[in-house]
């Protein structure tokens, strides 16, 4: 990889939204360091409709230019990142891989085009690519920018994930060959990619510390009033139905709280009946730090699948910058929270994980759950991250 005057980062993710992503926590980071521009979702014409007759999260007027396509968002302590909405694609997800692999080159050539007037219009003209688990997009893409490398950042596993596997997974296999390097969130998607490109690197998910601690500060001025467990983000069918209805059955003197979109049917079909279960909507992530306040302990209940083994989640150390204990089922591999969360793999050793928890409020606990997050921020990461740039740039320096 050549040295580079900025970064661009193709995400499979919006940049607005309820819940904190590792690509735009990366990128506000690298602003502070870094000219950053970030081409956000690409939403398809089917998207388009969807907005007119009403559904939330649609950028109708930029899609339908509107409004500017490139706007300047808050990047990190006064930085600023450019994000761009690129034209509004074809919608062929749901198509057959032939039928799928004659359009896709409409749509990239349709960005890549648009793309290029957005480099110039910056002053771009050496950037790295960084991917964010878009390979689809992302190998068609490949050195038509003028890039002085690509890194791919894989934060889940493809072939498995729902949202990507249709196409996904045929495309990350050749991505990953020609790629410069691959940059995964967990040890076992490392092992996994490690055996297509020999540059790969493990870059674990962080923390907004500062943003969750408010969460403890807030707690200390406040104590909550009885026991509540949280779970923060998504619910969908990670979420291990048995072993939560399990607890709130057994633990009825305690508010089981899930903060964040319910996307798992079981969760609401078994669980509403019980008076101890409350569901909170999605909220702006700024909105958090008071919601998480009230919380006495938290909890990561996943199934142990071959899709979970894969994640490193991002809640965990929010959690532990709340300063809550932690209890999770041993779905993957997180031996770096040994002696700071307990793992619980059975209904019955959950509930009593959970009692133990709701106990463990002592300020040396606290003060070392909230340790443990601060060494896990993205800052920290965006370092660990930026150190690779490095390596690539000097492994190409000394090959030439």
């Amino acid at each position: 990889m050549e040295p580079f005057d900025s970064i661009v980062c193709v995400g499979q993710t919006t940049w607005e939204g309820d819940f904190q992503k590792a690509v735009v926590q990366l990128m506000c980071e690298f602003s502070v360091r870094h000219r950053v521009l970030y081409v956000d979702y690409q939403h398809t014409y089917k998207d388009l409709l969807m907005g007119v007759a009403g559904q939330r999260g649609v950028p109708v007027r930029t899609l339908m230019r509107l409004t500017s396509q490139l706007a300047k968002k808050p990047g990190k302590n006064g930085s600023e990142v450019y994000v761009w909405h690129p034209p509004t694609m074809l919608p062929i997800n749901w198509l057959s891989p032939e039928r799928h692999d004659r359009l896709i080159n409409w749509n990239v050539n349709r960005l890549v085009k648009s793309l290029r007037s957005v480099l110039r219009q910056l002053g771009m003209k050496r950037p790295l690519i960084i991917n964010g688990m878009n390979p689809v997009f992302g190998l068609p893409m490949l050195h038509q920018l003028n890039e002085a490398g690509t890194i791919y950042y894989c934060f889940d596993e493809i072939s498995i994930a729902r949202w990507m596997n249709r196409h996904g997974g045929r495309y990350e296999e050749e991505y990953l060959r020609r790629v410069n390097a691959v940059v995964t969130t967990s040890e076992t998607l490392l092992q996994t990619k490690a055996l297509r490109q020999p540059n790969a690197f493990c870059v674990k998910n962080g923390v907004n510390f500062e943003l969750f601690h408010q969460a403890r500060q807030l707690a200390e001025k406040t104590p909550p009033v009885k026991p509540v467990v949280g779970y923060l983000g998504t619910a969908d069918n990670r979420v291990n139905v048995d072993i939560v209805e399990y607890c709130v059955r057994e633990m009825p003197d305690v508010t089981f709280q899930f903060i964040g979109e319910i996307k798992e049917p079981a969760l609401t079909e078994r669980l509403t009946r019980y008076p101890n279960v409350v569901f909170t909507p999605p909220h702006q992530p700024a909105q958090l730090p008071p919601l998480l306040a009230g919380l006495s302990a938290a909890m990561i209940p996943f199934v142990c699948n071959e899709h979970t083994y894969t994640i490193y989640p991002l809640k965990i150390n929010e959690y532990l910058a709340a300063g809550l204990p932690v209890v999770s089922t041993p779905f993957s591999i997180l031996d770096d929270f040994a002696g700071v969360i307990e793992m619980a793999p059975s209904p019955e050793v959950f509930v009593q994980a959970l009692r133990r928890a709701l106990a463990d409020q002592s300020p040396e606990r606290i003060a070392q759950r909230v340790e443990m997050a601060r060494n896990n921020s993205w800052e920290q990461r965006s370092h660990e991250f930026e150190a690779i740039f490095q390596q690539l740039i000097l492994q190409h320096s000394q090959t030439r």
